[in-house]
């Protein structure tokens, strides 16, 4: 029987991936990728020559079809992301739905890894017991609706943002946030530039605004629940 595989790929440094996810991607029958030239990166730093083929948030439906027949046909395949866990904020849930849906004999298997969200909370110094990630929050409709929902949210909330318009949204919770409750922006995660900056969103906000060149890179943004923030000496915290 057909295997699919969701494989976690690292989400900045080479040297976060499993022993199994690594094993995994040298034995299937084909790899799907957001971006093949991404995953060749990785797939030549550990030796795999399985060969590669895209799928991605503009591949049409009938990609779908392929794949599935391909399943069908008794090959296995691996699902990854350019970095990270696919079908999180990612296009790959689609095809999950459709090989539940027209193969449900097939088996769909987790291979977990790194996640942007798991690492940015993990040092986030915030609460982690209760939270919502929004994925990345829309960039106009239901934007200033999102916001008030974030200010008033007594759970800790968790979004992706680029850096084209991480200002804007720095801005917009400076705005919204209550003082009390705390921001932190981790940025580059991982990677050799890595950074946490944590303050209130006024404190976070002038931090960029007095550090444009640190306006650049892969952002999580996390807000703390109202009436949960630990104390700390320094309110903006840069690591």
């Amino acid at each position: 029987m057909s295997k699919f595989y969701v494989v976690a790929t690292p989400i900045g440094n080479m040297e976060d991936i499993t022993y199994r996810a690594v094993k995994v991607l040298g034995e299937v029958d084909l790899i799907l990728c957001e971006d093949t030239r991404v995953t060749r990166n990785l797939l030549s730093r550990y030796a795999i020559a399985t060969a590669t083929m895209s799928y991605h948030t503009q591949s049409k439906l009938s990609k779908i079809d392929d794949i599935i027949e391909m399943l069908r046909q008794g090959k296995n395949i691996a699902l990854v992301s350019d970095a990270g866990t696919p079908t999180i904020s990612d296009p790959g849930y689609l095809l999950i739905a459709g090989i539940r849906e027209q193969l449900p004999e097939v088996e769909v298997v987790a291979v977990p890894g790194a996640s942007a969200v798991i690492s940015a909370l993990s040092i986030s110094g915030i609460p982690s017991a209760d939270f919502t990630f929004l994925g990345f929050i829309p960039h106009k409709k239901g934007r200033q609706t999102l916001f008030k929902e974030i200010a008033s949210s007594e759970r800790t909330m968790i979004f992706y943002e680029s850096p084209h318009r991480i200002m804007k949204t720095l801005e917009s919770l400076k705005e919204f946030l209550p003082v009390n409750k705390r921001v932190v922006v981790a940025r580059e995660l991982t990677k050799m530039f890595e950074q946490v900056v944590r303050g209130s969103a006024e404190e976070v906000l002038k931090y960029f605004e007095d550090n444009k060149d640190k306006v650049r890179g892969e952002f999580v943004v996390l807000v703390s629940p109202e009436g949960k923030v630990l104390e700390t000496e320094e309110e903006v915290e840069e690591n």
